[in-house]
């Protein structure tokens, strides 16, 4: 089973993941994207920590993506990922200009293939005004690709609004 959650910033994506997660009754790895490049960023990440399951074991990558999950899911593991958008930016910011590209290759052939139970988080940044600047246009444009060809893999997806899920694929939650 592999779920896709997308909603915006603050919107319950993760809870709903956490949640989601625990009731799979499977170990967990949290498969963290994140950098915590200056003291905000690092508190968000330790509030995140503070709130998980003491439990789940955690994976720190914020490039790699496609490579973890080959490398942890398992048959009777759950892993979640938080998030698919932050892991774009950290390649959006990557010296190599291609790794972007092969890298969302990579993971949307990979995903296929994972065994176990995979929830996967993401930012919904396209149901705004068009961005000003290449940079926040190209950020966007790759974010909602990407999100369009998981949700086709993924057997269930979900938009959060305010804290309430909305199915758009897969069972009831």
């Amino acid at each position: 089973m592999k779920t896709l959650i997308l909603g915006g910033v603050r919107s319950g994506k993760s809870r709903l993941a956490e949640r989601l997660a625990v009731q799979s009754t499977l170990p967990v790895t949290y498969i963290a994207t994140a950098t915590g490049d200056d003291a905000e960023m690092r508190a968000r990440i330790e509030a995140h920590r503070a709130g998980r399951p003491a439990d789940w074991s955690l994976v720190e990558e914020p490039l790699a993506l496609a490579e973890t999950l080959r490398a942890h899911a398992a048959p009777g593991r759950c892993l979640l990922v938080d998030c698919l958008t932050l892991w774009l930016t950290n390649l959006l910011s990557d010296v190599e200009n291609d790794r972007l590209d092969r890298a969302c290759a990579a993971l949307l052939e990979a995903l296929p293939a994972l065994p176990g139970r995979l929830i996967l988080v993401g930012n919904e940044t396209n149901m705004g005004v068009t961005p000003l600047g290449e940079l926040s246009r190209r950020y966007c444009d790759t974010a909602g690709r990407l999100h369009q060809e998981l949700a086709q893999r993924c057997d269930g997806v979900i938009l959060t609004v305010a804290g309430l899920p909305l199915v758009l694929k897969g069972d009831p939650v």
